[in-house]
């Protein structure tokens, strides 16, 4: 028998995760932060950093983004565990950075979720970011600039 409520919450906790991506590549904090549960968590444990809260989760954001010159995010899909209100899974990303300065960064991680479903709909509860691969090689390419817009 097909569980309809089980294929809906798959369906939208991947989107969840498409619009965690879309929210972080568009630097919209403020929506990234409605994302998580109030008491949600984000942490990065290869460079210490952990935010608790969707105000402290919007302020980490802007602050990790504010040097950076332009950041890629893909977001590729991964496990989902349904358990009634609750889930768990992992997202596969690829992270093009590169900073003010000059300096890049291409990544390939894992995000290891748990979500709540809550009266509006699936959020993260959590968030750990585990990075499998780094590479601190300079990028070839830049960011191309509007037609009529200074270089």
């Amino acid at each position: 028998m097909i569980d309809l409520q089980a294929i809906a919450d798959r369906l939208e906790i991947e989107a969840l995760r498409g619009e965690c991506a879309d929210a972080v590549m568009l630097r919209d904090y403020d929506r990234l932060a409605s994302l998580f549960t109030h008491d949600g968590a984000v942490r990065i444990p290869h460079v210490g950093a952990e935010a608790v809260s969707r105000e402290e989760i919007r302020a980490a954001s802007e602050r990790m983004q504010a040097p950076l010159d332009y950041f890629v995010q893909t977001t590729h899909p991964g496990t989902i565990r349904l358990d009634g209100d609750t889930a768990s899974g992992r997202a596969y990303i690829c992270e093009l950075i590169r900073f003010g300065d000059g300096r890049s960064e291409l990544n390939y991680a894992i995000y290891h979720d748990r979500y709540r479903r809550t009266a509006d709909g699936w959020k993260f509860s959590e968030r750990v970011y585990e990075v499998r691969y780094l590479d601190h090689s300079p990028l070839a390419g830049s960011a191309p600039r509007a037609v009529g817009s200074p270089s």
